[in-house]
């Protein structure tokens, strides 16, 4: 029990899994948190941020245009898969009952990012936790047309892959020492995807309530 614990703090951990899994463990998380709807409670947003700056500072020995390509191709492919699990396995899932790892409220609160946005949502789920996993799999589950979900597909990967990944990469290697405060990064962020999550929560529950009166 003891080592499935410490196996799900090390996938939590950022630090830990640029250094010691690097670019190949980097790429199979983002693939997973992007694609698969148990993997939504990986890291993405921080560790996007830190691998660029892990990769500016050098600690992490791998040219910015080849982490930018892998992250970008593991988010594009991870999404894609997720479309096609909505598409084909689609009903199965909103059968299914909750779980650790699903929960029906998680492809109701998508909807709603869907219909507030529509299928721009795609590009602003990639920075929305949850949402992010969940967004490609109801887009096949609602049968969006293929080559529009490719386009919002390509177009939100790029945004977010460019905006985390070459932010980190700057500051990475404009500010070196940046590097020693990893952890008030990952604070930061765990700050802004929980404040994200309880938000769309409330907000979600809100909605509920208006609609029962």
């Amino acid at each position: 029990m003891n080592q499935i614990v410490e196996f799900f703090q090390y996938l939590l951990n950022s630090e830990e899994i640029i250094r010691t899994g690097g670019l190949v463990l980097i790429t199979l998380i983002i693939f997973v948190e992007n694609g698969i709807f148990f993997g939504f409670f990986l890291p993405g947003d921080y560790l996007l941020f830190l691998s660029g700056v892990f990769a500016g500072t050098r600690l992490l020995d791998v040219p910015l245009w080849l982490l930018l390509a892998c992250i970008f191709g593991a988010a594009v492919l991870g999404s894609l898969l997720g479309y096609g699990t909505g598409h084909f396995f689609g009903a199965r899932l909103q059968n299914r009952p909750d779980s650790l790892f699903f929960k029906k409220q998680y492809i109701e609160d998508t909807r709603k990012a869907f219909e507030k946005y529509g299928t721009s949502a795609l590009i602003v789920a990639r920075f929305l936790p949850v949402v992010r996993t969940f967004a490609p799999l109801l887009a096949g589950l609602i049968h969006m047309d293929f080559r529009f979900f490719m386009l919002y597909n390509i177009i939100g990967g790029a945004v977010w892959v460019v905006t985390l990944v070459g932010g980190g990469y700057f500051f990475g290697e404009r500010f070196p020492w940046i590097v020693d405060y990893v952890h008030w990064i990952i604070i930061f962020f765990l700050a802004v995807t929980t404040f994200t999550v309880v938000r769309g929560y409330l907000n979600a529950r809100r909605e509920r309530r208006a609609e029962n009166v």
